[in-house]
């Protein structure tokens, strides 16, 4: 009697279930891939970093090695099955040509440094004009901001001898005398930039005029190395100099899976909130300095903070109780009608199997019954017992037993009405 009576409503809720789970989000994947960049470079050590920190949560992160942000930019844009997200230097959006890649943030400063070859006090690019300068790899974003800062100078090809050259190549070429300038971006402790500053006959300049670059480039930041910061025993660099400098971004398209989001950020914290030698702890990640629309679920993981779930649950515990809370709005509105119509229904299923018998039992309690012929008396005596052992088959729960037995007493009451009857004729 059970299943006959909820059935109805399980089915109704099984229906609610099927109906909201089209609309419940795709599981996000358990394997993603990003570009970063050469062997050896600050992208792929900090990718290094987020794949042993995904991996606690059961993501697997694969690392595809590039020649920098150029490329990187393009395999988002053309080579959507290859790579998901990618570190991106700030400042080479100008070679990305299509909307639907987003920034996730900004994680630390990449520090543009201008070595130069001579005795001379170089502060603007302007005198660099008629030198030979290694401006970085193709597909490079070091190349990218270069080539920008150059023409916002107008240096032209015809005015400076460009090499494209980067890393030790760009490094040896200068110390041989090959170059007379090198642009660099990487940290303060890279071992290139290390040797660069300790070279007797190799300068670093300082940026005169950087807050107008910051002005015409919003990617770029103006900061400051201090006096012998590098080395105080040797006073390197021998005085305060300004650099300028961009800023490493997370990019990924705009259909990247939004759970991945929070906790690809959550990875960027664990990995860049310490901060460095220029920028304090807590600074990055951050929002600012970003070349693509900031990602909507970003937006909300700068605002907010992590989300409530990923905070005390595993990803995957989490991820799912998130994407299935849209089906508890079809299951409640289901659930709470079903939950006070069931049991009164459930009761008059039960209650029917024994009120049955009530409509014949009315029709042998007689009004006057010793105004009956006898024959007649007996003949209801005989149905009413025929009742009584039927009423005797029938099962309900033990709950609704007092319905059965009470049955069975009227069944007994007017039986003995009719007896008495046939007893006072004889």
């Amino acid at each position: 009697m059970r299943v006959k009576t909820f059935a109805p409503a399980l089915f109704l809720a099984i229906a609610g279930c099927l109906v909201a789970w089209q609309f419940v989000k795709p599981a996000p994947p358990d394997t993603i891939t990003i570009a970063t960049g050469q062997p050896g470079g600050a992208y792929l050590l900090f990718a290094e970093r987020y794949r042993a920190i995904l991996a606690r949560e059961g993501i697997t992160l694969n690392i595809v090695q590039t020649a920098g942000s150029v490329e990187n930019l393009n395999l988002l844009e053309k080579d959507k099955d290859k790579v998901d997200l990618a570190f991106v230097q700030g400042g080479t959006a100008s070679v990305a040509n299509t909307p639907e890649l987003v920034s996730l943030a900004s994680l630390y400063y990449e520090p543009l440094w201008v070595f130069y070859r001579g005795p001379d006090t170089l502060t603007r690019l302007t005198q660099l004009q008629s030198k030979r300068i290694a401006t970085g790899k193709p597909g490079s974003g070091t190349q990218a901001v270069v080539m920008a800062l150059l023409e916002d100078n107008q240096l032209q090809a015809n005015s400076v001898d460009i090499l494209s050259l980067g890393g030790e190549e760009a490094a040896d070429a200068l110390i041989r005398g090959k170059a007379d300038a090198a642009f660099f971006v990487a940290s303060v402790q890279s071992p290139l930039v290390q040797k660069l500053l300790h070279q007797q006959d190799i300068q670093l300049m300082s940026f005169d005029r950087a807050d107008a670059y910051t002005r015409l480039h919003r990617f770029l930041s103006r900061i400051t190395l201090p006096e012998g910061t590098i080395d105080l025993q040797n006073n390197i660099p021998p005085q305060d100099t300004v650099l300028l400098a961009a800023t490493a971004n997370l990019v990924a398209r705009s259909d990247f899976h939004p759970a991945l989001v929070g906790l690809i950020l959550q990875a960027a914290e664990e990995v860049h909130r310490a901060g460095g030698l220029f920028a304090s702890p807590g600074y990055f990640p951050n929002d600012r300095n970003l070349d693509f629309p900031l990602d909507h679920g970003a937006r909300r993981f700068f605002k907010y903070g992590p989300p409530l779930l990923q905070r005390y649950l595993p990803f995957w515990t989490a991820n799912l109780i998130d994407r299935l809370k849209i089906m508890l709005i079809p299951l409640m509105t289901l659930l709470i009608p079903l939950a006070k119509i069931m049991p009164p229904t459930y009761r008059w299923q039960v209650r029917k199997k024994v009120y049955r018998w009530y409509r014949e039992l009315k029709s042998f309690d007689f009004e006057h019954p010793e105004q009956l012929p006898a024959e007649a008396l007996q003949t209801s005596i005989r149905k009413l017992d025929a009742i009584e052992e039927e009423v005797r088959k029938v099962t309900i729960p033990l709950s609704y037993s007092d319905e059965l037995y009470n049955l069975r007493l009227h069944i007994d009451l007017v039986r003995s009405k009719l007896r008495k009857a046939l007893a006072n004729k004889a």
